[in-house]
C-alpha cells in the first residue's frame, strides 16, 4: 500500500467516524455513560478493599431488607 493510498484510507475513516458521531450521537453518549459507571464501579471496589468488613445483617438494612 503506498502512502498516498494510507492517507486517503485515514481521510475516509475519519470522515466515517465523524458521520457516525453526527447521526448517532446516541452510541457516543451511551459510551460516555457506561465509562463513568465503569469509573464509579472501580472507585466503589477499591474504597471497599481499604475499608473494614460488615456484616450480612448491616447490609441489609442499609438496603431496607431483612437479613
Amino acid at each position: 500500500m503506498t502512502a498516498v493510498e494510507e492517507r486517503r484510507i485515514k481521510v475516509l475513516l475519519k470522515s466515517a467516524v465523524v458521520e457516525v458521531l453526527e447521526e448517532r450521537r446516541d452510541l457516543l453518549l451511551e459510551a460516555m455513560r457506561e465509562t463513568l459507571e465503569d469509573v464509579a464501579m472501580l472507585r466503589a471496589i477499591q474504597h471497599g478493599e481499604k475499608s473494614g468488613l460488615t456484616s450480612r445483617k448491616k447490609i441489609f438494612q442499609r438496603l431496607g431488607g431483612t437479613a
